[in-house]
């Protein structure tokens, strides 16, 4: 199905919020229960981690939670603060940010030389405009997308010509090493958390109850079928008077309840991070009845998917938060895994990289395409003549001829018939009326019999029959042939084995994906259809 920008034109407002509400397709046929993380089909896809972000953020608004954006990249500083003697072990697994330092460029008499034989004219007064130039950018004046063009401008070159003067005269550049910084990317989501409270916990009123699902890097010692170097985490926090681990329990009910699980356990958790009061960090076990009697580790309903506790009052009087703060959170991913039926966290959020393309049926058949069509109105009825007048009379004994189509077109007369001039047989071959379809990734060009009607039931069908097909072509020629001023016309197809013999075609893509994944294109039949015109 091709954009069509007139059908997005006559929809109206309410269907795409009807679309909306219940994630039904507008303009195609598709499953509103089912996520589809593949790459490359023409209608829109979710990837089975946002739609779980989506659902997740959908849950905390229910429920009552305000969303923020926590700062991403944070100081280490922070991280000391919340560990405490333990930061250095926090620390070792973060992702710490470096930056390229400016470098000292300076204008000798060789670098002089160099740029006047690249340049081919004279620096003269130029050079003390690229020092300049140099300086300010040293400075931070100038941003270093903007070097090769400035010196282009003071030298009077092109932008090419400027970048390779950089390239070749101020080895500075390439000496270039990153220099560390103190910033870190975010390894939990709790260290954004304490820096938002410090600004608004002793100014919005009690109860504060914050959400934010985003991203967080961790250096694992490998990315696995457990594990990324960058994750999302679903996390908040409750800010009041008296909150207590009985407040996690709810929170986490309430918010998990929404995803299908039913029963919960609480486990107090024995990593004890520092930022929780002893005894109050808690593992959150949730049955979830779609896991029962699965091949995972987790067959019999109960997971572990979330953990909660109470900020230290030691680690929030470093910044001033003078409430008790309840915080809970969980991996986006390992919920998403559960609800989607993934073991392999590679596979499901780089499908494109570690899992198999997985094309339907429907992708497949809607990727087969007639090649050639008419332009014209009549061109089409006399295509719908020549598929009528040959399904009438396949079986008549030949040698025969008969008239599909008798009319005008582009100011001539035009007589269109379906022929067989061979003896002792039929005006057409038995595979005339075979229909392109697709089963389990394989396309056949099959007719509606008994013996493949499983095919038809479970499959997809194109609807494309072969003598269709043909007299779309054939209406093509025979206008070409009008338009040109050529009195006759024939086509005539025989023994088909290719998709192109019968005016279809396949993207390549999917050529390419049946043939990767070892299927076939089976289209092969006798046909013997001959379409000759009279043009006066």
């Amino acid at each position: 199905m091709r954009f069509d920008p007139q059908k997005y034109r006559e929809l109206s407002r309410r269907d795409f919020e009807e679309a909306w509400k219940t994630g039904k397709e507008i303009l195609g046929t598709r499953d509103p229960n089912k996520v589809y993380p593949r790459i490359g089909f023409e209608f829109g896809a979710e990837h089975p981690v946002f739609r779980t972000i989506e659902r997740l953020r959908r849950a905390y608004l229910s429920i009552g939670f305000s969303e923020v954006v926590n700062p991403v990249i944070v100081e280490d500083v922070h991280v000391r603060k919340q560990f405490g003697k333990e930061a250095l072990a926090v620390l070792d697994r973060c992702f710490y940010l470096a930056s390229l330092p400016k470098p000292n460029v300076g204008m000798s008499a060789g670098k002089i030389s160099l740029i006047e034989k690249i340049t081919g004219k004279n620096v003269g007064e130029a050079a003390e405009d690229i020092k300049k130039i140099f300086h300010r950018y040293k400075k931070g004046e100038i941003d270093g997308d903007d070097l090769s063009y400035l010196i282009a401008e003071a030298l009077d070159v092109d932008d090419i010509t400027a970048v390779r003067i950089l390239d070749e005269v101020f080895p500075e550049f390439k000496e270039l090493k990153p220099l560390p910084s103190n910033l870190t990317l975010r390894s939990h989501m709790t260290t954004g958390w304490f820096i938002t409270l410090s600004h608004i916990a002793d100014k919005l009123p009690l109860p504060i109850k914050l959400f934010s699902i985003d991203r967080c890097f961790r250096k694992e010692q490998g990315e696995d079928a457990t594990r990324l170097y960058s994750y999302f985490s679903a996390s908040c926090v409750l800010v009041d008077e008296d909150v207590d681990v009985d407040d996690g329990k709810a929170v986490a009910e309430a918010l998990l309840r929404q995803f299908g699980f039913e029963k919960f356990k609480f486990r107090k958790d024995e990593k004890r991070s520092k930022y929780y009061i002893p005894d109050t960090q808690t593992e959150v076990y949730a049955f979830h009845p779609k896991l029962v009697g699965s091949s995972t580790k987790y067959s019999d309903g109960w997971i572990e998917i979330a953990t909660f506790g109470i900020y230290s009052p030691t680690a929030l009087a470093e910044y001033d938060i003078q409430y008790p703060v309840m915080n809970l959170g969980l991996g986006v991913e390992r919920l998403a895994m559960i609800l989607h039926g993934y073991d392999d966290v590679r596979k499901m959020v780089y499908p494109q990289i570690y899992g198999e393309v997985r094309l339907s049926d429907t992708d497949i058949a809607r990727g087969i395409k007639l090649k050639s069509v008419p332009q014209t109105v009549t061109g089409l009825k006399i295509a719908k003549s020549i598929a009528e007048t040959a399904e009438k009379n396949a079986s008549a004994p030949s040698p025969c001829k008969f008239l599909a189509y008798e009319g005008d077109l582009f100011d001539k007369t035009v007589r269109v018939f379906v022929v067989e001039e061979e003896e002792n047989t039929k005006l057409c071959g038995p595979a005339y009326a075979n229909e392109v379809v697709v089963y389990n990734g394989d396309i056949y060009g099959i007719p509606r019999t008994r013996r493949w009607r499983s095919y038809f039931e479970e499959g997809v069908t194109t609807g494309i029959r072969y003598i269709d097909a043909i007299s779309y072509l054939s209406a093509r020629k025979i206008e070409e042939a009008a338009f040109a001023g050529d009195k006759e016309v024939m086509v005539k197809v025989r023994v088909v084995e290719n998709l192109s013999d019968i005016n279809l075609y396949i993207q390549d893509n999917l050529r390419r994906y049946i043939l990767w994944k070892r299927g076939k294109i089976d289209v092969r039949g006798p046909v013997f259809v001959t379409v000759k015109a009279e043009v006066d």
